[in-house]
């Protein structure tokens, strides 16, 4: 028995910090990367919108609301980017789901029915999501979508 715990404690301390696995995560200069291209693509659009971006487990990491931008879109913005975020999916598949009569998916923890929250997502790994709240759904969803494009240079 005391043979087989030391073997095991051995092991245990063989491993180093180097052998543990690494995770992407969203930093400052991809936030700020994100921001700016979405704010320049609200700009273009001649709207006002809340910005948001959460991380992997939708904690807040960033919210801005356009000057204009009514005070609800604080609250909507960060649902659309928690949804995207823990569901890997746009929050325009929530709609979806909605729409196509699955009205129980409204009980699911962090579901929010309504475009403009997308996943943000590198070699297949859910890093935040990102979304946009003040204007037409397909509008704060092209937003979000600026954002992506500008943190992997589409």
């Amino acid at each position: 028995m005391f043979n087989l715990l030391f073997v095991l404690l051995s092991l245990a301390g063989a491993m180093r910090t180097n052998d543990l696995p690494t995770k992407k995560y969203l930093d400052l200069a991809a936030i700020k990367t994100m921001v700016a291209a979405a704010e320049a693509e609200a700009k273009k659009r001649n709207v006002d919108v809340t910005i948001c971006i959460v991380d992997d487990s939708g904690n807040l990491l960033f919210l801005q609301k356009g000057d204009a931008a009514s005070i609800n879109t604080i609250e909507f913005a960060q649902k659309k980017a928690r949804h995207a975020a823990l569901y890997k999916s746009p929050s325009k598949d929530g709609a979806d789901t909605v729409k196509k009569g699955s009205v129980e998916a409204l009980a699911f923890p962090n579901f929010f029915p309504n475009q403009g929250g997308l996943p943000i997502i590198a070699d297949g790994r859910i890093l935040g999501g990102i979304a946009a709240s003040g204007a037409k759904s397909e509008i704060d969803e092209a937003i979000a979508q600026a954002g992506i494009d500008a943190l992997f240079k589409k």
